[in-house]
C-alpha cells in the first residue's frame, strides 16, 4: 500500500432543535459525538446567512478537522468559539462558503 494516507473523516450533522446540532465524526481512530450551537446572528456575522445551517456546521467541522483530531474537538460548544482557538476561522469559512457567481467564480 503506497504511503500512509489518512482516512477522511465521515461527518454527520443532525439538527436536534433550532440552532442546536449533533455532530458525529467517524474516522480511522473511532467515533466522537459533539453538540454544536449556532447563536442567532452568527451566520450573518460570518457572511454565511445564505448557507444552510447544517452545511455551516459541516464546513466548520471540516475546518477543525484540518487542524486537530476529532478527539481533540470540544464535545459541546458554540460555533463562535472556534475563532477563540483559530483566529483565521471567520475569514476561512467566509471564503469557503462565499456565494458562487455564474461560471463558478466567487461572488463579492
Amino acid at each position: 500500500m503506497p504511503g500512509n494516507v489518512p482516512k477522511v473523516a465521515d461527518v454527520t450533522v443532525v439538527e436536534k432543535a433550532p440552532g442546536i446540532y449533533t455532530v458525529t465524526v467517524r474516522d480511522g481512530t473511532g467515533t466522537s459525538s459533539h453538540t454544536v450551537r449556532i447563536p442567532a446572528g452568527l451566520p450573518d456575522a460570518l457572511g454565511c446567512a445564505h448557507v444552510d445551517q447544517v452545511e455551516l456546521v459541516r464546513s466548520s467541522f471540516a475546518f477543525l478537522l484540518e487542524r486537530e483530531s476529532a478527539s481533540s474537538i470540544l464535545r459541546n460548544f458554540s460555533l463562535e468559539q472556534i475563532g477563540d482557538y483559530f483566529p483565521e476561522y471567520r475569514d476561512t469559512i467566509r471564503r469557503s462558503l462565499a456565494p458562487r457567481a455564474p461560471g463558478g467564480e466567487t461572488g463579492p
